[in-house]
């Protein structure tokens, strides 16, 4: 009788020998680009809410009752210049408008998406920042 325990010589050893190195080559590669993507997510959503702070405050700053015309853009420039990168506060106005017959600030940034590596599509960031003119 035979022994459940034996090989029978030439039988299928080593068969799942190297399969955990080609496995963990696999999923490293998979868990990178992963983590890139979720990197490059947090970042752009990073970039995006300080922009949009940055032109809120602006917005704020140009609706007081003594600002004059450049204020909302000269403080969100400062404002984007110390908390991100002078890269991102390039192409920033300001304008009022009317919205149901009360008087606005509108400050909009227009700044560069960041991206890492080839990862993302290749646009701009357009986020807006408003507030009620304080003389209506």
């Amino acid at each position: 009788m035979r022994s459940l325990g034996s090989r029978a010589p030439g039988g299928n050893e080593g068969v799942e020998t190297g399969a955990a190195i080609a496995d963990f080559a696999m999923v490293t590669g998979l868990l990178m680009f992963v983590f890139a993507a979720v990197f490059q997510l947090g970042l752009t959503l990073h970039i995006r809410n300080t922009l949009i702070s940055c032109a809120a405050e602006g917005a704020r700053v140009g609706a007081r009752v003594d600002a004059a015309p450049g204020d909302a853009v000269a403080r969100t420039t400062q404002m984007i210049n110390s908390a991100i990168s002078s890269r991102f506060s390039q192409n920033v106005t300001s304008s009022i408008e009317s919205v149901d017959g009360v008087q606005v600030v509108v400050v909009r940034v227009t700044a560069p998406l960041p991206l890492i590596g080839p990862l993302g599509p290749d646009n701009e960031l357009h986020v807006a920042g408003r507030a009620f003119e304080e003389a209506q």
